[in-house]
């Protein structure tokens, strides 16, 4: 059984959103102006889904699966700009996209294909080897990160933010997202911390997994 929800679609390259996540969002362009007014005045939705590329003609295709923010936060700028911040409601597929008279794309989604209900925590190894390997990306990419306060993160908030920060590409960002566990996106992100270090260092430097 599905749910179908109408929702604006903001296809952002490298930009993903989880349920429970919140996710920081700055709005310059003329087209999502207008969705993030449409969105204050209406249900405070917003659909957050990567295009397969850079959607300089807003028709390039978009990937199957995202997810519904809603409007948490905002600060319209002087020139219509506005800072936003959205709060990760449901992972969605997408069903099909429908014709609005907007200047952005809308599509009707289906918000129960995910089990989206708060995740169980992972293990102590799992929850340390995602720690540690964060620490190995940022230490090989010269990143200066409050540790301690990356400590006192849940593992959900930790496992999700750090894969909306990372530098990985879309591809690997979305399938992050499209991970059924938090099990599942905790190991998908310690490959790719661990390719994405190997990268940085030319393939230096990477110990094995300690068990």
């Amino acid at each position: 059984m599905s749910r179908l929800l109408r929702v604006p679609l903001f296809p952002l390259p490298g930009a993903i959103l989880f349920p429970r996540s919140q996710l920081p969002l700055h709005i310059f362009e003329a087209r999502y102006r207008e969705m993030v007014r449409d969105a204050i005045e209406g249900p405070g939705r917003i659909g957050m889904i990567q295009p397969h590329r850079l959607d300089d003609d807003n028709q390039a295709p978009l990937y199957g699966t995202g997810c519904v923010g809603d409007l948490v936060g905002v600060e319209e700028l002087d020139d219509g700009r506005f800072n936003i911040v959205l709060h990760g409601a449901n992972r969605f597929r997408l069903v099909r996209e429908v014709t609005d008279d907007t200047s952005y794309r809308c599509a009707e989604v289906d918000i129960e294909a995910f089990d989206d209900d708060e995740p169980p925590p992972l293990s102590l190894g799992e929850r340390a080897e995602v720690e540690r390997e964060a620490r190995r990306l940022g230490d090989a990419m010269g990143l200066a990160i409050d540790w301690d306060a990356v400590s006192r993160l849940d593992d959900e908030m930790l496992v999700n933010a750090i894969a909306q920060v990372a530098p990985f590409d879309v591809g690997a960002k979305q399938a992050l997202l499209e991970q059924p566990t938090l099990d599942s996106r905790a190991d998908l992100l310690v490959q790719l911390m661990q390719f994405h270090r190997a990268a940085v260092t030319g393939g230096m430097e990477i110990e094995p997994t300690l068990q």
